[in-house]
């Protein structure tokens, strides 16, 4: 059962009715549609990237990735599924002319032209290491982070002139640091801001803050609070949004300036939240994959697959 929209948080969810949509005024004055259309049935997307109006989303079940534009609802196929060994995509981020996607139990980091969708280089972290899960990518100066769910490893590689990468390198270690891996799925979303990196634990809900010059591990004292189910991480200034997946929730994290600390505000749901998985900001918006990974079973045939806008709050701090 889906939660009512909160309207304390200042965030309206849009209203979406059968296949239409509904524009969403920007602050240029613009219209933008308030739902955009992925093809294929059996895509279910995670990873979403933005650049200016360009936006890619991955398929988890196949690798294929698709490329739209904001001021237009549908988006087409961009990167042929199954490319030199993209069987899935999870998380992505762009980095000048490069698109960088994270391989999930591939072990495998791809790099592609953000222009073309071609391969420029596909990084292998430590193969035949088992099990395996590359989720998540974060940019932060020179360099991509990657994090990995069953391996208590933070990756990172160099991003270079000219669209090279550098070799890729386990870059801390998290066995035995503040942040101390279970069963199952661990770190998840990742996201950066000036040398700090903010990685979600999903199962726990915590938020562990890692500082890129002295690699310092500590979790992020959220008062008692947890965001459990987080997912997607996208942080604007001081403000940081979390992705609660199967809560159908997005939640801000309001972060100290040294970001040890964060006040979880209340969350916001809708109809159009279908088990969202990670976010991107366009103006004012905050744009949401639907991933309905609830539904993957035979039983529960998905409906078509959406990524969704929703008015982010004003009065952030920076």
């Amino acid at each position: 059962m889906r939660k009512p929209l909160i309207p304390t948080l200042l965030v309206a969810a849009l209203a979406v009715t059968g296949a239409s949509t509904t524009a969403l005024a920007q602050k240029d004055g613009g219209a933008r549609p308030a739902v955009y259309s992925i093809p294929g049935e059996k895509i279910f997307p995670e990873g979403i990237a933005l650049a200016g109006d360009t936006f890619y989303v991955g398929s988890t079940t196949d690798g294929t990735i698709y490329r739209g534009d904001v001021r237009t609802a549908a988006l087409k196929p961009f990167a042929a599924a199954g490319a030199n060994g993209r069987t899935t995509a999870i998380g992505m981020k762009v980095a000048g002319n490069r698109l960088i996607v994270a391989g999930g139990a591939t072990g495998k980091i791809f790099v592609l032209s953000a222009r073309t969708g071609a391969t420029l280089k596909v990084l292998d972290t430590q193969p035949g290491t088992t099990p395996r899960f590359l989720n998540d990518v974060a940019i932060d100066g020179d360099y991509a982070y990657v994090t990995d769910s069953n391996r208590p490893i933070l990756f990172r590689f160099k991003l270079g002139k000219g669209g090279t990468v550098g070799p890729v390198e386990r870059f801390v270690d998290f066995t035995g640091s503040a942040f101390t891996y279970g069963p199952g799925f661990n770190a998840n979303g990742i996201s950066a801001r000036n040398g700090i990196l903010t990685i979600v634990q999903s199962p726990t809900g915590k938020l562990f803050r890692v500082d890129v010059r002295t690699k310092d591990v500590s979790e992020i004292d959220l008062g008692g609070r947890t965001v459990v189910n987080g997912d997607g991480l996208l942080q604007d200034g001081r403000a940081l949004y979390v992705a609660r997946n199967r809560d159908e929730l997005i939640v801000p994290v309001q972060l100290s300036a040294d970001g040890r600390r964060g006040i979880v505000g209340p969350g916001v749901t809708g109809p159009q939240l279908q088990y969202p998985t990670t976010i991107a900001k366009d103006g004012k918006r905050l744009l949401a994959v639907g991933s309905q990974f609830d539904k993957r079973s035979a039983m529960q045939p998905p409906e078509p697959f959406t990524v969704a806008a929703i008015a982010a709050p004003d009065g952030r701090s920076r």
